[in-house]
């Protein structure tokens, strides 16, 4: 899989990528991820980006240009372009399955500031993607989130790729039972008898029943 992400903070989005499973994954030639400087596209001594709404408002807004000759130069006949921004669809499992499985190659556009020009969304973008109902500094840390949960399902990223299928939104309407390990008793905490009694027909069963538990008493949106 081929990754480009295009920002006006390269840095910020490719920090977190590159260190532990996602490095690794790079190392291992899985996945090509870069990151671009927006003004490298833009124009003028300034190499400006944003300007004021029209109509109005707070804020900045991402101009076109540079966004337009960018995606121009880096869209291949297999990209999809996704644009990381509050408004956007809310992000789920179900999607960075997707996204892992059926795409080979990715363009993230990051807003920044009160957004990007629309005619960006009407002319340019594929998906709109939100991590969730808050405002980030910018798209750049969106999109890290993004690419990890996507890069992470890519055959061969993880050491053991049954950790994918058995991990939390799995299975979208139940959260992951708990885990323990050694030692089993710590400043008086104990591991539960199950999970040392060897019996694995039972030990699936208490960790079916843990998973409706803590789903019901930390997202019980999802058993709804």
């Amino acid at each position: 899989m081929k990754i480009d992400i295009l920002t006006l903070f390269p840095d910020i989005a490719l920090a977190p990528l590159s260190e532990s499973i996602i490095k690794r994954a790079q190392d291992k030639g899985i996945v090509e991820i870069q990151a671009h400087q927006l003004r490298d596209w833009a124009e003028g001594n300034y190499k400006k980006c944003d300007d004021y709404p029209y109509g109005g408002g707070v804020g900045l807004v991402l101009k076109p240009e540079p966004i337009f000759k960018a995606i121009d130069d880096l869209r291949q006949p297999n990209s999809r372009v996704l644009l990381m921004t509050p408004q956007g669809k809310a992000y789920k499992q179900s999607d960075a399955q997707r996204l892992s499985t059926e795409c080979e190659h990715l363009i993230f556009i990051c807003g920044h500031y009160e957004g990007v020009d629309h005619r960006v969304v009407e002319a340019l973008v594929d998906e709109e993607i939100s991590i969730g109902d808050f405002v980030l500094t910018n798209g750049a840390i969106a999109a890290a989130v993004i690419i990890d949960s996507i890069v992470r399902l890519l055959p061969g990223a993880l050491g053991d790729d049954q950790s994918s299928v058995e991990e939390s939104f799995s299975d979208p309407n139940l959260l992951e039972a708990p885990s323990y390990t050694k030692p089993a008793e710590f400043r008086g905490l104990q591991v539960p008898d199950i999970l040392l009694s060897g019996h694995h027909g039972k030990i699936a069963e208490w960790r079916q029943e843990q998973a409706q538990l803590r789903t019901q008493q930390n997202r019980p949106d999802l058993s709804s």
